[in-house]
C-alpha cells in the first residue's frame, strides 16, 4: 500500500498524525502533513484507512 498527501488540499488539521502517527510527519511551520514514507509499513494499513476518513479535506489517497 502506497500512501500521499495532496499538499494544496491539506490545512494542516492534523488528524492523520494523530491516527497514524508512525506514517506522518506534520510540518514544523504550518502543520501541513506529509508522509514519511510513500510506503506505508506492514501492519499500519488500518491506521492509515482511517486516517483517509478523518481527513476533512480529503488530502489523503492510497493506492
Amino acid at each position: 500500500m502506497k500512501v500521499k498527501v495532496d499538499q494544496e488540499r491539506c490545512q494542516g488539521h492534523t488528524l492523520c498524525a494523530m491516527r497514524a502517527p508512525e506514517v506522518f510527519e506534520l510540518d514544523d511551520v504550518d502543520g501541513h502533513s506529509s508522509p514519511v514514507s510513500e510506503d506505508v509499513p506492514p501492519g499500519q494499513e488500518g491506521a492509515v484507512q482511517e486516517a483517509v476518513r478523518s481527513c476533512p479535506e480529503r488530502a489523503i489517497s492510497v493506492s
